[in-house]
């Protein structure tokens, strides 16, 4: 059975591993434990698995456990290998009203699968493999804790087929985890994102029931489209257990073209007129300057690349429109797309940084093509105007007929550290951080943007929520506490209110 992949090793101090949350965590006593163990084929309470368990791929994790910290610990770890178990679970968690945080590879980076108020950590891997094939009609059924190279290996060498989705947390990350957060992979233009692939789900709602949606037709009229209800909701409305998805035929095909842009301005609108021509490359990746020096070495343009995969008629048909809505731009070594696909998973980086003092992380939003060329001036001059700030920078990484998503990425060190005197306190390290993300998120709604596009929101992003829906939101609360009146399902993510108290910024 695959694990999670943990970021970077907790150095814990005589005492064992902290917690970085000063919130009431909720235990579970001895009956409830021996319930658990009795419905699951595997429940821990070791220091260890419950230190993993308490946090993901959040970059503020990674200082903590510099600091042998980690957000927070479940009571005991659940590691349930079929539906009825997780059923099970819930149920039981339920009647005792105590909190589950579903998790999968915990690849996720604003926090999702921590399990903020202790109680008991949902680990969906054991629920894993492919199921129904239907290659007449393109459908396949994935269990929620199949890892993405597994999905892969598994549908291409069995069927000759592809789901498409390829994740930078490809390896990190699972079906079940795409769905909760609505995630994206890089070949997203041709593919669509996870959203645009799923055709039905099994959801474990709170009290242990079952229900499954969608699937059993294309485009169906019957009623409201409650698959999307639970697709990206974080494990606050119930546990994705399995998927129907769309899939296609390995490509046959595939060509690639590389282009330097003058403008950041110019890249975004040569982009925005491929995709109003029909034209839907599987990579449309725009790089400012700034990335297109670190990335590619060609600090003095702002790179494109771009890579298909499909039909050979159809690759032809849309390179042809790429060259032509690229010809005044400067034709570059297409060697730079194999650069990107040699480099585009690692994160290997992300931990010496932060370890060595340096601030990092991403930030992924979403608006109409309109609306960008103006957010990507005003998210990298309020991220420049934050004390401490050592570069922003940006590219545009999914694109379609409405609009793309823009990716930034922030450093910074405090002054008195770039001065060689000392090393970043922990205190500057959260008001830095979080200064950079209201910076990102103001500018983004304020230009009419969504607050993001493919990492979801989590813990990180709770508090920018209910601007970010508006009005909506009083509808999302009252849906969670429909069908989750007790409160037990991932509290505390979405800025969702809960009974097990607020929630708190590190």
């Amino acid at each position: 059975m695959s694990r999670p992949t943990p970021v970077t090793p907790i150095d814990a101090g005589p005492t064992g591993v902290a917690d970085r949350f000063d919130v009431t965590r909720i235990i579970v006593d001895d009956d409830l434990a021996r319930r658990l163990a009795d419905a699951c084929d595997a429940v821990s309470t070791l220091d260890d698995d419950r230190a993993e368990a308490g946090r993901d791929w959040w970059p503020l994790a990674i200082g903590w456990a510099a600091a042998g910290a980690v957000p927070s610990r479940p009571a005991v770890v659940a590691r349930p290998t079929d539906t009825a178990q997780v059923s099970a679970v819930l149920a039981l968690c339920d009647e005792a009203r105590v909190p589950v945080t579903p998790a999968g590879g915990r690849s996720g980076v604003c926090g999702a699968s921590i399990p903020l108020f202790g109680g008991v950590a949902l680990d969906l891997c054991g629920l894993a493999g492919i199921g129904d094939v239907d290659d007449s009609s393109l459908v396949a059924d994935l269990r929620a804790g199949t890892f993405g190279p597994d999905v892969e290996s598994g549908l291409r060498g069995d069927h000759g087929l592809t789901l498409g989705h390829w994740p930078q947390s490809m390896d990190l990350s699972t079906v079940g985890g795409w769905l909760a957060c609505r995630g994206a992979g890089q070949y997203s233009n041709r593919y669509g994102k996870i959203e645009d692939m799923v055709l039905g789900l099994e959801v474990v709602l709170a009290d242990g029931r079952i229900v499954r949606t969608g699937g059993r037709g294309p485009r169906s009229a019957t009623g409201p489209d409650l698959t999307q209800l639970f697709v990206g909701s974080e494990g606050t409305l119930g546990v994705i257990t399995e998927g129907r998805f769309r899939v296609h035929p390995v490509p046959e095909g595939e060509g690639r073209r590389a282009f330097g842009f003058a403008t950041f301005a110019d890249g975004l609108d040569a982009c925005r007129r491929i995709l109003r021509r029909g034209a839907a490359p599987a990579v449309l990746r725009l790089y400012d300057a700034t990335e297109s020096g670190r990335s590619f070495e060609e600090p003095a343009t702002n790179v494109l690349i771009v890579l298909d995969e499909a039909d050979p008629a159809l690759v032809g048909a849309t390179l042809d429109v790429v060259d032509q809505e690229c010809a005044p731009a400067a034709t570059l070594d297409v060697g730079l797309v194999d650069r990107w696909l040699a480099h585009r998973n690692d994160v290997s980086a992300l931990a010496p940084l932060w370890r060595s003092g340096v601030v990092v992380d991403t930030v992924e939003v979403a608006a109409r093509w309109s609306a960008l060329p103006g957010l990507y001036a005003a998210v990298l001059d309020a991220l420049g105007g934050v004390d401490g700030t050592l570069v922003a920078s940006s590219h545009q990484s999914h694109a379609y007929t409405d609009g793309a998503c823009l990716y930034f990425t922030f450093a910074g060190r405090p002054p008195e550290v770039l001065a060689g005197d000392s090393v970043a306190s922990d205190g500057w390290v959260g008001d830095y951080y979080r200064r950079a993300w209201d910076e990102v998120t103001r500018a983004t709604i304020a230009a009419g943007g969504a607050i993001s596009h493919h990492h979801g929101i989590g813990l990180n992003r709770a508090r920018f929520l209910a601007d970010g829906l508006g009005s909506a939101f009083g509808v999302l609360a009252s849906v969670k506490s429909t069908l989750d009146p007790n409160g037990i399902l991932n509290p505390g993510k979405l800025g969702l209110a809960g009974p097990f108290g607020p929630v708190p910024w590190p």
